[in-house]
């Protein structure tokens, strides 16, 4: 096998990101599928062997001899799995056909003194292989890479949620000025919605499952052979002792209900993320938020100044990227012609690239976080410079003194005037409320109607 040049790589995911998905090679690239099919046959083979029906017997060191296949496999392993099925061998033509260049490949990795090669792929149909060497890379390409980068991402937004609980910020909605908030509350509840959201990839992973049950689902090769053997007990067994949950009654594939379900979650998160990646641009744009100067990067080929919010823009591709290709392995992996098709096959082998956007997007956005820093000057300064936001605090106090007219008092006063604090002294002095109301509505600033948002920053 040759290592092809980054600057030669088809995909920015091997080339200018491969920094980034490295994380993910054990378990997207196609080395990484035929150990897992590799796995698949030799566990297999070890459970037949623990039938009682069967002949076949294994000892203990033929076993560990057996299982050092796939655990040490390695790319000179890789390479001649490849050369079976592509080139062929002097002992084997050409396989044109991948999950047979692995039966072939065992065969020559038995142990001595074990003859077990017609045991070997024993009435399995490839899918029986794949559907499992599949999930046996998605399940931990999930846990062990994805789901730690964004609880590094939730992480960073709990921290600034609670350093920032307390700093007052304008709200806009509709774009529009409206009451006011604080930064670490807006913080707060993106990292309370990716909480949410990592618990639903979470629990779509636990219920990843697998099919063993023969090319039509009907269990027929292993019937014909061993009609008294409990062959769905069999299967049952042998997926769970995978990690996966056993998928009962099928077609020759695995309908894939259980990886949409997953890959809907991924879309979820997602979509959380996209949108704080939008709102973090506009805060960067609003000069709301800051950012660290990196030394030696340059931010524009010809505006020496400029420190683009590059990060978070890289984010928002790569997860939109990356939603758009779920999306389409979700609706396409769960349809199947009759009882299979293959051009499922091709497709699913793009699953791993969906999951390296989704990485990409998340480092990026962890990277651009941090690197801002919230300009509470600028912050506090927009609020002095829109009074108007009290409107709401002083219209509901008024409701609550029984003014029916409160409402119309206030918009009569704000409603695309340019309001200064003033005006409401005025509004003030001609209310007939009692002096300590008086002071409550005098009291009342933009930086201060915050609400109980510092609290609820501590909240996610």
């Amino acid at each position: 096998m040759t290592d092809r040049d980054p600057l030669s790589a088809v995909s920015p995911l091997d080339g200018r990101y491969a920094r980034y998905t490295e994380p993910l090679v054990p378990y997207a690239s196609e080395s990484a599928l035929i150990r897992a099919r590799v796995r698949v046959e030799v566990e297999y083979l070890l459970a037949l062997a623990d039938l009682d029906a069967t002949p076949l017997e294994i000892d203990d060191d033929k076993r560990e001899k057996l299982r050092a296949v796939y655990e040490d496999f390695d790319d000179e392993d890789a390479a001649l799995v490849k050369q079976i099925e592509t080139e062929g061998t002097e002992t084997y033509d050409a396989t044109n056909h991948d999950v047979k260049a692995v039966e072939y490949f065992l065969r020559e990795r038995l142990p001595a003194g074990l003859e077990a090669e017609q045991w070997l792929h024993f009435a399995l149909t490839s899918e029986d292989v794949n559907n499992l060497a599949q999930r046996l890379l998605v399940k931990p390409a999930v846990e062990d890479v994805l789901l730690p980068a964004l609880r590094d991402v939730r992480d960073a937004l709990v921290e600034l949620a609670h350093t920032y609980r307390d700093t007052p910020m304008l709200a806009r909605t509709h774009g529009q000025p409206a009451t006011p908030t604080t930064f670490g509350k807006e913080m707060a509840v993106y990292a309370s919605r990716l909480g949410r959201a990592l618990g639903r990839i979470q629990w779509a992973t636990d219920g990843l499952s697998g099919k063993l049950a023969g090319a039509s689902g009907t269990y027929a090769a292993h019937h014909a052979a061993y009609p008294d053997v409990d062959w769905p007990t069999f299967a049952l067994g042998f997926v769970d002792s995978l990690g996966l949950d056993h998928e009962p009654l099928t077609t020759q594939v695995n309908p894939c209900d259980d990886l949409a379900t997953l890959f809907g979650a991924l879309q979820g998160a997602n979509r959380i993320l996209l949108d704080l990646d939008l709102d973090a641009w506009l805060y960067v744009s609003d000069r709301y938020l800051g950012q660290r100067t990196v030394d030696g990067e340059t931010g524009s080929s010809t505006m020496p100044h400029k420190v683009n919010p590059i990060d978070f823009e890289n984010s928002e591709g790569n997860l939109s990227k990356a939603n758009s290709d779920l999306d389409f392995l979700a609706g396409y992996v769960t349809n199947s012609r009759l009882q299979r098709d293959l051009s499922d096959s091709t497709v699913k082998r793009n699953i791993g690239a969906a999951l390296a956007h989704c990485l990409i997007g998340y480092e990026k956005l962890q990277t651009g976080l941090g690197k801002v820093v919230p300009n509470e000057t600028v912050m506090r300064e927009d609020l002095e410079d829109t009074p108007a936001v009290i409107g709401e605090a002083v219209q509901t106090i008024l409701r609550r003194e029984g003014y029916t007219d409160a409402y119309e008092r206030v918009k009569k006063h704000t409603r695309g005037e340019t309001v200064t604090m003033a005006d409401f002294e005025a509004l003030f002095a001609d209310l007939d409320v009692d002096p300590a109301v008086r002071d409550e509505l005098e009291a009342l600033t933009p930086a201060s109607y915050t609400g109980i948002a510092e609290e609820l920053a501590d909240v996610q």
